[in-house]
C-alpha cells in the first residue's frame, strides 16, 4: 500500500493542496479564484451554491483568514446580528435556504447595499431559486453574482477520497481508489457516506480495504 504523502508527490497533487488542505480542481476553481480576487468583484453580493459536503465552508473559512469578516447563519439570525455588522466589510451569511427569518435577511441585505459592504451567502441552490414570500426580498435576491460548486471531477474525487481516508488514518492503493471513482455516485454526501461505511465494515470483519469490501459497499 502507498501512504498518503507518497500518492500526493507521485501524483503532483501536492501543490494542488491550498489553504487548509483545500483542494482546487476544475469543479471548484471559479467560486476559489473568485474568493481570492476579492475586492475586485463585479457585485459586492456573491452567492456560493453547492452540495452538502462540497466545501463551502472551507472556502468561506480561507477566505476569512485572508481577508476578515463576521460569519452569520442565516436561520439563527437575529436583530442584535445586524448591530454587529457595523464594524466589518465582509458579511458571511451561511446556509441560506426557505426556513428564514426574511424581514431580517431583507433589512441585512439593505444595509449591506446602504453601506457598501460585502455579502457572500452560501446555500445549497442558487439563491434566485429560493422560494422566499417577500417581494422585495426576491427581488434583492437577484442583486448576486453566482458563483457553483460542481458535481467533482475525478481530480477532486480522486483528491477527495485521498483526504477523506487519510483523516481516519487509512492508506490503500492507487487501484483502488480508481476503482472507487468509476463507480461512486458523483456527490459529495455519497462520497463521505462511502468513506464512512467503508471504514466500519473494514473494521467489523477486520479486513484491509480490498476490492471485495469495496464492491460490498457500493452494492456491485
Amino acid at each position: 500500500m502507498t501512504d498518503l504523502n507518497q500518492l500526493i508527490i507521485k501524483f503532483d497533487y501536492e501543490k494542488n493542496f491550498k489553504d487548509d488542505d483545500f483542494y482546487v480542481s476544475k469543479s471548484n476553481k471559479n467560486v476559489f479564484d473568485t474568493l481570492s480576487s476579492w475586492p475586485k468583484w463585479e457585485k459586492n453580493f456573491l452567492n456560493i451554491v453547492g452540495d452538502k459536503y462540497s466545501g463551502k465552508t472551507h472556502l468561506i473559512n480561507i477566505f476569512l483568514k485572508k481577508f476578515k469578516g463576521l460569519k452569520l447563519n442565516a436561520k439563527s439570525l437575529n436583530g442584535e446580528d445586524l448591530n454587529k455588522i457595523k464594524i466589518h466589510e465582509n458579511i458571511i451569511l451561511e446556509d441560506l435556504d426557505e426556513n428564514v427569518d426574511e424581514k431580517l435577511i431583507y433589512s441585512l441585505f439593505n444595509i449591506i447595499d446602504i453601506d457598501n459592504k460585502y455579502i457572500i451567502a452560501t446555500s445549497e441552490k442558487p439563491i434566485t431559486s429560493i422560494d422566499f414570500s417577500l417581494v422585495d426580498l426576491k427581488s434583492r435576491t437577484k442583486n448576486f453574482l453566482i458563483q457553483i460548486i460542481d458535481k467533482p471531477d475525478d481530480e477532486l474525487l480522486f483528491a477527495l477520497i485521498l483526504k477523506n481516508l487519510s483523516d481516519r488514518q487509512i492508506s490503500i492503493d492507487e487501484k483502488l481508489i480508481n476503482f472507487i471513482i468509476k463507480r461512486i455516485d458523483r456527490s459529495y454526501g455519497n462520497i463521505s457516506n462511502f468513506i464512512y461505511k467503508i471504514d466500519e465494515l473494514s473494521l467489523k470483519k477486520r479486513k484491509p480495504i480490498d476490492f471485495k469490501l469495496i464492491r460490498e459497499v457500493l452494492g456491485d
